[in-house]
């Protein structure tokens, strides 16, 4: 693990965890284990983290607001409106994302899904916020306020599949197309 000018400890190590548990996933790696593998003691984790559930919480926590951050710089950046050249850039990040993170967010959503305590926060972090911060793009891009919301569900749904498929199938060219097609479905004007 390198030491980041700036960082506190405890970034260091959820940086150090992140991307452990991005490459090997979570399975039910002890704190023991993950601290000997990311170069540090389980008493740190404890410390910094509480428990392994603490630590997964700040794991989730951390690839989500990873997510935030870039769509924040894409709207800073495009002002109002969804223009397809940004939405396809966000796209390509995402995808980066996904390919490195993906498989670690399906497996901790999972876990939300199964009612584990350590991702209990997904299902308040994973889907609604998502919906409300893309709804809000739409109705500022000119979209009917009454079905920007759904139309932003579909949009969530639609990603979301598309980057199970790519994490399943490695056909990058095909989840390309799948979403170019879905921008043209919606009518996502050109720049």
């Amino acid at each position: 693990m390198s030491v980041v000018e700036g960082r506190s400890g405890r970034d260091q190590l959820l940086g150090a965890a992140l991307e452990y548990f991005a490459a090997n996933g979570v399975h039910n790696e002890s704190l023991r284990s993950l601290a000997a593998n990311i170069g540090t003691s389980h008493r740190m984790l404890n410390y910094h983290f509480g428990s392994r559930e603490g630590l997964l919480a700040a794991v989730v926590d951390a690839v989500e607001q990873r997510q935030r951050l870039a769509y924040a710089a894409l709207m800073d950046s495009v002002g109002t409106g969804l223009p397809r050249t940004a939405t396809r850039a966000f796209w390509n990040e995402v995808v980066e994302e996904a390919l490195a993170y993906g498989p670690l967010v399906f497996e901790l959503a999972a876990h939300a899904m199964q009612g584990e305590r350590h991702a209990k926060g997904l299902r308040d972090t994973l889907v609604t916020p998502w919906i409300d911060i893309l709804a809000e793009s739409l109705v500022q891009a000119g979209r009917d306020p009454a079905i920007a919301p759904v139309q932003a569900r579909l949009a969530l749904g639609v990603v979301n599949g598309l980057i199970f498929d790519l994490l399943l199938t490695g056909d990058r060219s095909g989840a390309d197309a799948a979403h170019g097609l879905f921008m043209d479905l919606i009518g996502l004007d050109d720049d």
